[in-house]
């Protein structure tokens, strides 16, 4: 038996970033990995989605060339290139975490792990098993894409996200199930490239979890791109073939009609990697079939057993679950961390045009008692976006008139997955629309919106 200060069950973006701080802070480390280091976020998630999304962006440009005095013939695209690179990406940025669990002197087990008793797991790896002890054990196993019920998706006609990762085929008429994050940024990719697409969400909008002047603008800006959208709306049954797939699907009226697809994206959901881990023999809380239960410090029922990540309650977030990783860890070491607050978790969809947004939504403040102050201001107000040819969009902030407190941004238009940290600091600063209104942005910048629409939350808008 090899014993250690800590073992981490996964080497996602919260696994690999507690293991990295535990080894600063002087904690003997091991971290079990059954795939690749760097989990689905890394390697199948995040990252080489955000490479899919750049191709289509720049083929997007390409095609609009005449409008920025350029011209451009004969644009054509090579899937498989296009593929090749984003896991090309993906894969150098393994090769760098695996460079840093050996900076960090971190011993990697590869294989699968168990918790077979209080403090101790069990890799297994083919027909070889190792027993690890530790003290502490951080539970960051993930989560994989929910199937429908009646009818999983087998890589061929039916897509997870992994599949349309890499497609074997460039889809003609695509079926999108689902219109979160993974879904809207998969219509996007896919609706730049050339598909026809058309996206179900059984919410009354698109983007359910943003702000609803966000979702309404989403919707006519997928509409005017050519997508068809259906919200209130649910798909009854899928039928696929070799050549397609057949789609029963159920509107708000009650009637169901059917249409043919050549591919459909099943974007509906995550499901907790807890199966098999031992959750059951160490009595460890989970919802049935569900997330695990932890306190803002990542703490189990179970003492010296924590979990971070999409394995936990939402927001399912990569920075959520490297930033949990830290608060675990600092808490082990005695450094006496703050609690993990969700409200300061941003959200960003990286579609086009892109979404962000950090606290409340407008009707969340409302629900929560505050009387508000709204300020908004538009893309076509500003220098900059006009410049870039990126006119549409607008940046939206929620005040307590009270006190002056931000409590919410939200934004859609381009680059505004970058600007949303500005907020975030703001809140995290526990910055009021003074502190915000006498700060002064670089022009011309993007970043003067944000600006602006502080100011006309207050009656002050200047350009606009």
């Amino acid at each position: 038996m090899t014993t250690f200060d800590l073992i981490i069950l996964g080497s996602g973006p919260g696994g690999y970033v507690a293991a990295i701080r535990a080894a600063q802070l002087g904690l003997k480390t091991a971290i079990i990995e059954r795939e690749r280091l760097g989990g689905i976020c890394l390697n199948w998630g995040c990252i080489p989605t955000k490479a899919l999304l750049r191709t289509s962006e720049i083929y997007h440009y390409m095609q609009h060339a005449s409008d920025y005095g350029l011209s451009a013939t004969d644009i054509k695209f090579d899937l498989n290139k296009v593929v090749e690179r984003s896991r090309g990406v993906a894969g150098k940025l393994n090769a760098g975490v695996t460079h840093l669990m050996k900076k960090n002197k971190i011993a990697v087990f590869t294989g699968t792990g168990k918790l077979t008793a209080p403090g101790k797991v069990t890799v297994t790896s083919g027909d070889k098993n190792e027993l690890l002890e530790a003290t502490n054990i951080i539970i960051a196993t993930g989560a994989r894409a929910r199937d429908l019920p009646f009818a999983k998706a087998d890589g061929k006609r039916i897509w997870s996200y992994r599949h349309a990762m890499v497609p074997p085929e460039m889809p003609t008429k695509l079926l999108v199930i689902g219109s979160g994050a993974i879904g809207i940024e998969f219509a996007s990719f896919y609706a730049d490239m050339g598909a026809k697409v058309t996206i179900i969400e059984m919410l009354d909008r698109v983007l359910p979890v943003e702000d609803e002047e966000v979702s309404a603008f989403m919707n006519k800006a997928l509409t005017k791109q050519g997508m068809t959208l259906h919200v209130k709306t649910g798909v009854q049954k899928l039928t696929a073939t070799d050549k397609d797939v057949t789609a029963e699907i159920k509107g708000p009226d009650g009637k169901i009609i059917t249409d043919t697809f050549s591919h459909v994206i099943v974007a509906i959901g995550i499901v907790p990697n807890i199966e098999n881990i031992g959750l059951q023999d160490l009595k460890i809380e989970h919802a049935k079939n569900t997330h695990i239960q932890t306190d803002a410090y990542g703490r189990t029922n179970v003492p010296g057993i924590w979990a971070i990540g999409d394995v936990t309650a939402p927001p399912w977030l990569a920075h959520k679950a490297s930033h949990e990783g830290v608060i675990v860890v600092e808490t082990i070491a005695g450094k006496n961390p703050h609690p993990l607050d969700k409200g300061q978790i941003p959200g960003c969809t990286y579609s086009r045009p892109q979404v962000a947004s950090v606290g409340l939504t407008e009707a969340a403040a409302k629900a929560a008692g505050h009387t508000l102050k709204v300020g908004r201001f538009p893309f076509q107000g500003n220098g900059k976006a006009i410049a870039l040819g990126e006119p549409e969009g607008f940046i939206k902030t929620v005040f307590d008139a009270k006190t002056g407190e931000l409590l919410g941004a939200h934004m859609i238009g381009a680059e505004v997955t970058e600007l949303i940290q500005g907020y975030t600091i703001a809140r995290q600063l526990e910055t009021t629309e003074q502190d915000l209104m006498h700060t002064v942005f670089p022009h011309p910048t993007l970043s003067e919106m944000m600006h602006e629409s502080v100011l006309d939350a207050y009656g002050q808008v200047i350009h606009f």
